[in-house]
């Protein structure tokens, strides 16, 4: 079935396209969820969490681009949601004071992405939320300061942290 044949299953209350709708996205939308969650089972909370969001707002769905990015976006705002009560600028890590330096990207672009994925759930939530946002997803400074409730140059240092973090860890790992 297509995606738009099982959505329009999903609109009439067919509990089979419900769950092949499920079925279809879960994994990935797992691995979004993961990224921004601290452990498996807040990820597992936001999936369930965002699809019921999908299903209840299904009608919204105007049938104009990706499906898979419609469902994409509702569980990232989930995932945000989630956490946007906390204030990241009180988070710590020893990056505060530092100056901004360049990043070895070379470090960065030798691990595999599991290993990358496993480096990325260490980092501090403020430095996780802005990294996934603005280098993994492609919001801009601005779109991840307002979905977080942050200012535009706090988005830009947290990025500039968090990939400062992952640049050093790599360093670690590489002395290892």
């Amino acid at each position: 079935m297509s995606d738009e044949e099982l959505i329009r299953g999903c609109l009439r209350g067919n509990a089979q396209c419900q769950r092949s709708l499920y079925d279809r996205f879960a994994g990935k939308m797992y691995a979004v969820c993961l990224r921004y969650a601290r452990s498996s089972s807040d990820a597992a909370d936001m999936l369930q969490e965002g699809f019921v969001k999908v299903f209840t707002k299904l009608d919204q769905f105007q049938f104009q681009g990706s499906f898979e990015g419609w469902v994409r976006r509702i569980m990232i705002n989930t995932a945000l949601r989630t956490y946007q009560r906390q204030r990241f600028d009180q988070e710590t890590s020893g990056y505060e004071t530092m100056p901004d330096m360049p990043v070895e990207a070379d470090a960065i672009s030798a691990l595999s992405e599991a290993e990358l994925l496993n480096l990325i759930a260490k980092l501090p939530d403020g430095y996780r939320m802005v990294f996934n946002m603005v280098a993994i997803e492609g919001y801009s400074h601005a779109e991840a300061a307002e979905l977080l409730g942050i200012q535009e140059s706090t988005s830009r240092s947290q990025l500039t942290k968090a990939r400062r973090w992952l640049s050093d860890q790599v360093l670690l790992l590489q002395k290892v």
